[in-house]
């Protein structure tokens, strides 16, 4: 009013009628003010009440026994989207030699992410491997590409059939399908004919050094002066009729190599100091016979077959970061699409050994009972073991991928477990050192039953039905002869709680195996608190501990042949890294428990368990064989049209199975109060809908997480 009482004209004015006239004007153009207060004042109390409501839901969610699981699973493509990963080029921006190979490998993979896992058949793979596996397969399968499952069989004197049927079954254990399953002998002839045109090329020669003599040339231990080969500048013709005796099987193992002629004098890499693209090797090969005498290096056959493979990101450990400068050299030597490198640093985990001699050993001196034995950390033991395949690759994501090598501490990988299987596993009660308990005031025939959630967090897992009778059994450590102020289970005239059961127990007497108390305890007898029963109703105790009714009608308890309880293998954090490994071997890192019992839900959970996974492994295997049959028939059909480059590749590949992806270990449950459990693959017979096998051993998967604030957690 101020401002429009300045102006000129309106200075005289009748203030009333300025003001009315200004309203009408603002309410012709915004609305009504009384509107406007009246519809800011719904909207501030339709936001209270929205907040409150969240609240309130907030709280009974949290609150609500049925509630979601509490700790939230993390974005298993976390790894892909920050970091090192997601910084790599796209398919087509990698530098060539030659420009024209841009065009060609753009046209012969659409654009798409192709990636590949190229094991050596020589060994079974380990944690480390796990990595590589979930870098490269689920590289691929983030940006909707492809991954290679490819045996570098370049070294038959070391490959067994056992380890081509091992990867891939744990690759697929792992939740990975390969898009093809190849073998570098799939490209032995390329190969050969590629060797032959960089001799041609005057970039590579026959050498008849020895091995010794090679080493000098590259400085020798001491790293001194280096100097070229004698064999070097021999003309090209002359090395195209060696090679070729080389071929014809000529000569014997260490008399001739072909090294590819890079530049041992002026670069200061060890991978550019002459490499050897071939070797001889009297050796028969698993896939092609006695047709090679001959065998190409992998510093020869990597980069190649990536080649040959369209491999738009070629994704390896740090330790091949100087071989990255000879394998894009050997690609522009012989004028192919050149993949691009990186390198990511490998992992490792501390107290743990991975050397394939060394575990041999272990395996020899009967330290441990195989390469599958849960202390290892091979993955056949860690599978072995019940560690979940999702845990593995939760804690590979939670990691983090950078190009530092990481060891880690073996806690931290444990911790990744038990966060997994926290969400994942029902829970079961069960009892390692029985001792038996008497509920001395209720009538004999009592029997009380109680149901409760498998998971208190996880409705859909169903739930346990238990038996509350007058004999029950109780861990033998959940009972003392001398109470304490820090000791809060059982002991005379001590009261604590039995899980699921309405009313707590209270010690009366207890009598050993000569019905005298000098002894150890055999049998406790207690009040049960139920004022029905005489009992004092008492208020909410302290402690809860697991039990099992004896009931022979519902089957319970049901006993366990062997509980098994694997500790760290080795006291050093680095046995690798020591003198003599084996002097740090842990003696005591197998505990077993004979005359364990558990409910008798555990026959439901183990039924569930393997229907889950036969119907997941029969999609599974399903889809994998229907999609790499269309890539088998696209493949022959590029070979019969004689388009270029075409191969047929996988002859004799394992085949894709149901049974690769169920186990024993398929069951999986948290004991309450003591640890995570699975079943062994020892000694069992199958489990049906009608019958039970006669033997059960469990395997510890890892140690409860301690949590002062859970009532169960008693001292």
């Amino acid at each position: 009013m101020v401002k429009l009482r300045s102006n000129e004209e309106l200075r005289w004015a009748s203030a009333v009628d300025v003001k009315d006239a200004l309203e009408k004007h603002l309410t012709q153009r915004f609305g009504s003010r009384a509107e406007a207060l009246q519809a800011a004042k719904e909207a501030r109390e339709k936001s209270v009440a929205e907040a409150k409501a969240a609240k309130a839901a907030k709280a009974a969610q949290g609150n609500a026994s049925n509630a979601a699981p509490a700790v939230e699973e993390a974005d298993p493509t976390a790894m892909f989207k920050q970091g090192f990963l997601s910084q790599l080029h796209a398919p087509g921006e990698n530098a060539q030699g030659n420009p024209k190979h841009k065009q060609l490998h753009l046209n012969a993979t659409g654009g798409k992410v192709f990636t590949r896992f190229p094991p050596e058949p020589n060994g079974f793979l380990h944690i480390g491997h796990t990595k590589a596996i979930a870098i490269d397969f689920g590289y691929a399968k983030y940006h909707q590409g492809s991954c290679y499952l490819r045996f570098d069989d370049t070294n038959p004197e070391a490959e067994e059939q056992i380890y081509f049927d091992a990867i891939l079954e744990i690759v697929r254990w792992l939740g990975f399908e390969p898009w093809k399953i190849t073998y570098s002998s799939d490209y032995f002839d390329q190969l050969y004919a590629l060797a032959l045109e960089l001799i041609k090329r005057g970039k590579a020669y026959v050498d008849h050094s020895t091995g010794e003599e090679i080493r000098a040339e590259r400085g020798g231990e001491e790293r001194g002066p280096r100097k070229e080969s004698k064999w070097r500048n021999r003309p090209t013709e002359e090395s195209l009729k060696e090679f070729e005796r080389m071929k014809n099987g000529d000569y014997k193992p260490g008399e001739a190599t072909l090294r590819m002629k890079q530049d041992i004098l002026g670069n200061g890499n060890p991978q550019m100091w002459d490499l050897i693209a071939y070797r001889v090797l009297n050796a028969s090969h698993h896939r092609t016979g006695d047709k090679w005498k001959i065998y190409p290096t992998y510093d020869f056959t990597h980069c190649l077959v990536d080649s040959f493979e369209n491999i738009s990101h070629s994704l390896c450990t740090t330790e091949f970061v100087l071989s990255r400068e000879s394998y894009e050299w050997l690609c522009d030597a012989v004028d192919v699409y050149r993949p691009r490198q990186y390198e990511f640093g490998r992992l490792s985990l501390e107290g743990t050994l991975t050397s394939k001699r060394k575990i041999l050993k272990l395996v020899k001196e009967k330290i441990v009972d195989g390469w599958d034995d849960p202390r290892l950390y091979t993955l056949l033991a860690l599978r072995r073991r019940g560690i979940p395949p999702g845990a593995i690759l939760s804690f590979i994501n939670e990691l983090g991928v950078s190009t530092s090598p990481s060891s880690i501490p073996l806690a931290r990988f444990e911790n990744a477990v038990r966060k997994y299987l926290e969400l994942h596993t029902p829970r079961l009660m069960m009892i390692l050192q029985p001792l038996r308990v008497v509920l001395e005031n209720v009538p004999e025939g009592f029997k009380v039953e109680i149901e409760r959630p498998l998971h208190p967090k996880v409705p859909s897992m169903g739930t346990s039905k238990q038996f509350f009778v007058k004999d029950l059994w109780i861990e033998k450590e959940d009972f003392r002869t001398v109470d304490s102020k820090d000791y809060f289970r059982l002991a005379p005239g001590k009261t604590v709680g039995l899980l699921g059961a309405p009313f707590p127990v209270t010690v009366t007497s207890w009598v050993d195996s000569s019905g005298s108390t000098e002894g150890e305890p055999r049998e406790v007898r207690v009040r049960y608190e139920d004022p029905a029963f005489g009992g004092k109703g008492m208020s909410k105790p302290k402690t809860y501990i697991q039990w099992l009714g004896q009931d022979e009608e519902s089957g319970s308890p049901i006993k366990i042949d062997e509980v098994r309880i694997h500790h760290r293998l080795f006291h050093s954090d680095n046995p690798a890294g020591e003198d003599n490994f084996l002097d740090h071997v842990n003696k005591d890192s197998l505990e077993v428990h004979r005359a364990a019992l558990i409910e008798s839900s555990f026959w439901d959970v183990a039924r569930r368990s393997f229907a889950r996974a036969r119907s997941e492994a029969s999609a599974r295997t399903d889809q994998a064989k229907t999609e790499a049959a269309a890539t088998k028939e696209k493949e022959s059909k590029a070979v019969e049209e004689g388009v270029k480059g075409a191969v047929k590749t996988g002859d004799g590949a394992p085949e894709r199975t149901q049974e690769q992806l169920i186990g024993n270990e398929c069951v999986r449950f948290q004991a309450m109060r003591i640890a995570y459990f699975a079943l062994d693959r020892a000694d069992m017979q199958p489990l049906t809908e009608s019958s039970t096998p006669d033997r059960i051993i469990l395997n510890r998967i890892v140690s409860l997480k301690e949590d002062a604030g859970k009532s169960t957690s008693a001292k």
